[in-house]
Order: C-alpha cells, then sequence, then structure tokens
C-alpha cells in the first residue's frame, strides 16, 4: 500500500493544530482512515504524573506500553538518543488512508502552509520551500504564486490535497 501523506505547516499560533484536526474530520466524514503525526520542539509528556504507567518510566523503563477496552498507545524514552526522522516515525504507523502531518516545516514532503495574523511570525515559508503548494490563510495574500484557500476553506483544501495525494474524493 501507497503511504500518501501531506503536511500542514507554518509558525506558531499560525492555526496549524485547528487546521490539522479539521482536515482530519473532513477526510473522515468523506470515510477515509487518517493517521496524524505532530512535531513537537519542546519536552512533552503524554502520561499523567502519579499513574502507574507514569512510575514505571520513573522507575527507568524505556518503553511502557498502555492498554485499555478502548485504546493503546507505548511511550518510548530516547533517553541519549537522537529523535527519530520523519520516516522512522511514519514506518511505525499502521496502514491507513492519508498521513496528515503537523509541523516538520524542514521536510520534503508536500504541504500547505497555514497562516494568520495573529501568528508569532509572519514571514513567507512558501517562499524558500517547494514542497508548499498551497496557502491558507486568514487574510488576502496577493503576491503568492501558488493557490491560496481561506483557512476555514476545509472542503477545499481536502479537495486540493486528495488531488495531490491521489486519494480521490471519497473512500472506495
Amino acid at each position: 500500500m501507497i503511504q500518501r501523506v501531506f503536511g500542514i505547516t507554518g509558525w506558531k499560533n499560525s492555526g496549524k493544530t485547528t487546521l490539522t484536526c479539521r482536515l482530519v474530520e473532513e477526510f473522515t466524514r468523506r470515510g477515509f482512515r487518517i493517521a496524524t503525526v505532530k512535531h513537537a520542539h519542546h519536552m512533552f509528556d503524554v502520561d499523567q504524573e502519579g499513574t502507574d504507567s507514569y512510575r514505571h518510566r520513573l522507575a527507568g523503563a524505556e518503553e511502557v506500553a498502555i492498554v485499555s477496552g478502548q485504546r493503546w498507545a507505548i511511550m518510548h524514552e530516547l533517553g541519549e538518543a537522537d529523535e527519530p526522522s520523519l520516516q522512522d516515525m511514519l514506518g511505525r504507523l499502521s496502514a491507513c488512508d492519508l498521513v496528515l502531518i503537523e509541523g516538520y516545516k524542514r521536510e520534503s514532503h508536500p504541504k500547505i502552509e497555514a497562516r494568520r495574523l495573529a501568528a508569532a511570525d509572519r514571514t513567507s515559508l512558501a517562499d524558500n520551500d517547494a514542497n508548499i503548494c498551497a496557502i491558507a490563510a486568514d487574510h488576502p495574500v496577493p503576491d503568492a504564486t501558488i493557490p491560496v484557500f481561506a483557512l476555514d476553506d476545509i472542503s477545499g483544501i481536502a479537495d486540493m490535497i486528495a488531488l495531490k495525494t491521489g486519494l480521490g474524493e471519497t473512500a472506495a
């Protein structure tokens, strides 16, 4: 199975997470199985202090699996190891129709740049990244040389992603 990937990139507070979530909802509504990969530039923890699994990690476990009737997760401590590459992480995902990648602005997959007037930085990423094939903005972008969508045009953006990735409009 071909792994289709498409990214959502932009500066802090540009609307990446909201756009990613709305695209997940739209593609799921269309009948597709979607996975996401989110890159974080900061220390994060998906576990809660005081839980048994947190205590397992604190005790030194390199991996902790949490399993229930509704979901499972594996937390892996890197220790001194390097951050895994995007390709490494994509290889760990289960089969799906499309992987939406939030962040990873320096990777070479196709992406859309989210822009908001409230963003921490408004410098164009598209000007220096040929992998950015469209812009989603909450304001006019008159100097754009690639397609520009309204940030809330989720259906239009999803249609463009489906076309670019060869996904199709609805699941078969």
